[in-house]
């Protein structure tokens, strides 16, 4: 028997935040904006304590020179093979070579078995650096305040430009202070975006094809 009085279910839009990307900029929907930078790993555990004791004093003073607040973030999900066992396959079908041909076989049929037995994980690092203007609009009286003054001949579109020179000064610091650190970073793009959200909101599935965003990680 179905049970009675209980609460509908929230359409799945309700839990997404972003309200929408344009430019490389994330415009989320209780107001702010932010860009994620996708950055290059360590394998701290392969340093000497001495690059290691380095490496740390080297972020701790990067933190520190931040007047922000920002974001890290650790991505894990499952690899999609499928383009690559269709490479492999094309290859084996253009080989000449039978003996060749039969080792090319032989290595599909072993990745195969083993990606059905096995989940082939990857990790992505990001750094989400934001910001949320200043500027309050007052809708009594139609202008916009900066910092308290009242400037009534700026537009929105100016307010919106203002926003983002300041993200991406921020982006400018985030980004050159992890390169001192022996870091790669690069800046996400639309398309990049596009598929990050898709495989945060959807994590039991299999990741999205098609797009670029694993060679910036290269």
């Amino acid at each position: 028997m179905p049970q009675k009085n209980q609460p509908a279910a929230k359409p799945s839009q309700e839990f997404v935040v972003v309200k929408k990307i344009q430019d490389g900029i994330v415009h989320l929907k209780k107001g702010g904006i932010c860009r994620i930078l996708i950055v290059s790993g360590v394998n701290f555990d392969l340093k000497s304590e001495t690059e290691q004791n380095m490496i740390l004093s080297s972020f701790q003073n990067f933190m520190n020179t931040l007047d922000f607040s920002m974001q890290f973030f650790i991505h894990s999900r499952k690899v999609n093979v499928d383009e690559y066992m269709k490479k492999m396959k094309e290859r084996q079908e253009q080989e000449t070579n039978e003996l060749l041909k039969i080792q090319i076989e032989e290595y599909i049929n072993f990745i195969q078995s083993f990606v059905d037995q096995n989940d082939i994980v990857t990790k992505s690092f990001f750094a989400v650096v934001p910001y949320e203007s200043i500027h309050v609009v007052t809708q009594a009286r139609g202008i916009f305040s900066f910092f308290g003054k009242s400037n009534g001949q700026q537009s929105t579109e100016t307010i919106a430009q203002e926003d983002v020179q300041q993200l991406n000064h921020r982006v400018d610091q985030v980004t050159s202070g992890l390169e001192q650190i022996g870091l790669r970073v690069a800046p996400l793009e639309d398309d990049e975006l596009l598929e990050l959200f898709y495989n945060l909101y959807n994590p039991r599935l299999i990741e999205k094809k098609g797009l670029e965003i694993m060679k910036k990680n290269n």
